[in-house]
């Protein structure tokens, strides 16, 4: 007599049967697809091997079939070799540090493609000899600032001050106000960035207030140069004093403006954010600035100096042995000069923006969307560490806050921000190109039954 199986539980197949694991189909079978050979030939074949391996894992445990092994490894590649995806920034930060900052201009991107092939980077073409590295985008960046005799790229912006700290005053003292020893991001602060290149820090005045009679004391023969940070993450409001560079220009010692966001010259929406041009006719002997800022191009140092002692120290700094170190990549300068040289960066539209075609534009959509979004008015910010306090009106799509991790999962992935209990996609960092992707996005996320 044969024994019942156990109530609950599943009968054993007949020992005759064929074990299922046997119909799922071969690795080099499945490789064999036209489909993943194409992905072969885009992403390399380890990639897409694995990507095989998983789904093949799937159907052993029954997930799929066998027969959907290739659609289900096609299914799991990414668009591209890299991990990192696109995402649309619907959070009203212009310039979003997790989001890379500024997203590049139409020709910045075309002048990438031509830099990731071979090209004449240190190359003269004319003699067939060996030519200046960077002079493209020398030559943008003093036509695009005006006052500036001289400039370096250095690869970040905090490299290019470590850069100049470590070339004018390593073992000596650099003069700065309490006021300004600021954090940066990620915990990294400006007086161990400075400390790090061998120079000494010779704090002057307190929090609130700094005259120049504090600085004229601590000047002596051990001063490399006075340094003006500016607080581009916070502001300081109240009883307050500072000291601009066209005063400190009379201590007879350079004056070294960090002005962070790469305001090249001055824009109407933000008077009160010091730009490069500004900097050098107020006094200041260098400035350094972030080219992926409010300038709007890749992550960059730029260090610039006026005429005379501006322009020497501008040599100096790119002969010194560090420079090689913090040297920018073809990359880089092919995009930082399209971005000088082009016609315009998606930042500075997002910040010319007018508020009557962004509320526009989110009538549009939450139209298209149905009951579940509304069009509503929103603020922005510019975001990595610029113009802090500055608030920009701006309109946004309020949707759900459901939303929100339906939208962070998709494809492309959409960040808006919460508020109220409410997901808002702001518009005014969004490229009106990007709205009819938005829709979808939103269309695509929207729960079972919304």
């Amino acid at each position: 007599m044969t024994d019942a199986p156990v109530r609950g539980t599943t009968a054993p197949p007949p020992a005759d049967a064929p074990d299922p694991r046997r119909a799922v189909p071969r690795t080099d079978a499945v490789l064999a697809d036209p489909r993943l050979a194409e992905a072969i030939h885009r992403l390399g074949r380890a990639l897409v091997k694995r990507a095989v391996a998983g789904a093949q894992q799937q159907a052993r445990a029954g997930a799929i079939t066998p027969a959907e092994v290739a659609e289900a490894a096609l299914a799991a590649l990414p668009r591209t070799a890299t991990r990192l995806r696109p995402v649309l920034n619907a959070t009203g930060v212009l310039l979003h540090t997790n989001l890379g900052r500024a997203p590049l201009s139409a020709a910045a991107r075309e002048a990438l493609a031509v830099a990731a092939g071979t090209c004449d980077v240190e190359l003269d073409l004319t003699t067939g000899t060996r030519g200046r590295r960077g002079a493209g985008v020398i030559d943008a960046l003093l036509a695009a600032v005006p006052g500036a005799a001289a400039a370096h790229v250095a690869n970040n912006g905090a490299a290019a001050l470590a850069l100049v700290a470590a070339t004018l005053a390593a073992g000596k003292e650099i003069v700065v106000s309490r006021g300004e020893l600021v954090e940066i991001g990620d915990g990294f602060r400006i007086p161990d960035l400075l400390e790090s290149t061998g120079a000494r820090l010779r704090e002057v005045g307190t929090t609130n207030r700094t005259h120049l009679a504090d600085y004229a004391r601590a000047i002596g023969p051990d001063t490399g140069f006075v340094l003006k940070v500016h607080p581009s993450n916070f502001t300081v409001s109240g009883f307050t004093s500072e000291v601009g560079p066209e005063e400190l220009a009379g201590l007879d010692v350079p004056v070294v403006a960090d002005i962070g966001s790469g305001l090249l010259t001055p824009h109407p929406l933000l008077p009160d954010e010091p730009d490069a041009a500004g900097m050098l006719a107020r006094g200041a002997t260098l400035v350094t600035a972030s080219g992926d800022k409010l300038l709007g191009g890749p992550q960059a140092g730029l260090v610039l100096g006026g005429a005379g002692e501006g322009a020497e120290l501008v040599e100096k700094v790119r002969r010194f042995p560090l420079a090689r170190a913090m040297r920018v990549d073809k990359l880089t300068l092919a995009a930082l000069e399209a971005t000088l040289r082009g016609p315009g960066t998606p930042v500075r539209a997002a910040l010319d923006a007018p508020v009557e075609e962004l509320r526009r534009r989110a009538e549009q959509l939450a139209a298209r969307l149905g009951e579940v979004a509304e069009a509503v008015d929103s603020i922005s910010t510019v975001g990595g560490g610029g113009a802090p306090g500055v608030t920009l009106p701006s309109a946004a799509v309020a949707l759900p806050e459901r939303f929100a991790a339906a939208l962070r999962a998709g494809d492309p992935a959409v960040l808006g921000r919460l508020e109220g209990g409410r997901c808002l996609l702001d518009l005014r960092a969004l490229d009106p190109a990007d709205d009819e992707a938005l829709a979808a996005a939103v269309a695509a996320a929207a729960p079972t039954g919304t």
